[in-house]
């Protein structure tokens, strides 16, 4: 039951909405879509459904190119962020709706609604209609009727958006497993690449109707491609201070210099564009090996268990995350550290030219 988009590409106008790209998805693998909003997500989606048609390309499932055929004819489920519903229907019956289309058992029927019940937590509310519910439990419904649905491939567009953290963090955990599972393709859109990495399985990194890169959701974390990616697969945003590297040292823009790590021999000297993300940015007094870097305050962000501080260094605005409840006056001195050891390092044209030594040898691992 493999997926294969072959050179396929949208464009809306004079609007390149997806360029061209090629993809294939195995059966029984959780596929995240992880972009921005405006990255071409959703308009990906709707090709791979066959709701809107390629301008060039074709999509091809089991081997059949099925570019041209309806939604309808496809073995498909989809949700969506914003819950669809039929007013008219019990919780039940909605979920119920598409294995009575498709002619089930009523024993089977009555055994999949109520095991997918369970998994959203909607079995008391099983005899309401979607008018009696919440908003949050609508969108478990949808999302219910899609689970209960036996297809190959099931398409989320940013499904948990507006479900409680909680259970957030429980559908994340059970989804994957049920779909590996029933041996679907699973393909889930998302903005957060904490998401992604907590679904598993693979991830496309999309940016301006381009897939980046595409593997192991823990790799294309670990070993970007490219700068963009690393962009992309880091939240809060991945901070950047540009560096020469010459007869082995650095050399960094604001004067600081150390010897070159390892990561980086062989490399060619030349300038390169330095990245490290916001755990890795150290607060306050250094360890040895570590580079100081003199910033001011700009804002703090106290999210409860952590604190998101930005601050003002190297002529750029960097973030930086510490555990705990951390209150720093805005303009207020803040020294700040960085291992070289902890930094990516792209080259002109913004490829990875070397990642941090614990990614490296994880990713060997």
């Amino acid at each position: 039951m493999s997926l294969r988009l072959d050179n396929v590409s949208k464009r809306v106008g004079d609007v390149t909405h997806i360029h061209p790209l090629d993809l294939e998805l195995e059966p029984g693998t959780m596929n995240v879509l992880l972009g921005p909003t405006l990255a071409g997500k959703t308009t990906l989606m709707r090709l791979i459904a066959g709701l809107d048609t390629p301008d060039s390309g074709a999509v091809f499932w089991q081997g059949e190119d099925v570019t041209g055929a309806r939604i309808q004819d496809r073995d498909i489920a989809m949700v969506y962020q914003q819950f669809v519903n039929y007013p008219s229907l019990s919780v039940f019956d909605n979920i119920a709706s598409p294995l009575k289309l498709q002619r089930k058992p009523a024993a089977q029927i009555e055994a999949r609604v109520h095991d997918v019940a369970q998994l959203l937590k909607l079995t008391p509310l099983l005899d309401r209609k979607p008018s009696e519910i919440s908003g949050g439990q609508q969108q478990r419904c949808a999302i219910a009727r899609a689970l209960a649905k036996d297809v190959g491939l099931v398409l989320m567009d940013e499904p948990l958006a507006n479900l409680d953290y909680k259970l957030r963090e429980e559908l994340r955990a059970e989804i994957p497993r049920l779909f590996a599972a029933s041996g679907a393709i699973f393909v889930y859109a998302t903005t957060e690449p904490e998401e992604a990495l907590l679904l598993g399985g693979n991830t496309a990194t999309m940016w301006q109707g381009r897939v980046t890169q595409f593997g192991p959701s823990a790799t294309l974390y670990r070993q970007p491609v490219d700068e963009i990616t690393a962009r992309v697969y880091s939240d809060p945003p991945m901070n950047f201070i540009s560096v020469r590297k010459s007869a082995g040292d650095l050399h960094f823009s604001t004067g600081q210099s150390c010897p070159a790590p390892p990561e980086l021999s062989g490399h060619d000297d030349g300038e390169y564009r330095a990245g490290f993300r916001a755990h890795d940015m150290h607060i306050g007094a250094g360890d040895p090996g570590q580079i100081r870097f003199d910033a001011a305050v700009h804002v703090t962000e106290l999210t409860g268990s952590e604190t998101f501080i930005h601050v003002d260094a190297a002529g750029a605005r960097w973030i930086g995350v510490v555990p705990g409840l951390q209150n720093f006056a805005a303009g207020e001195a803040l020294p700040v550290h960085i291992n070289p050891h902890d930094l990516f390092y792209f080259d002109r044209l913004g490829k990875l030219a070397a990642a941090p030594r614990a990614h490296r040898a994880m990713a060997q691992a």
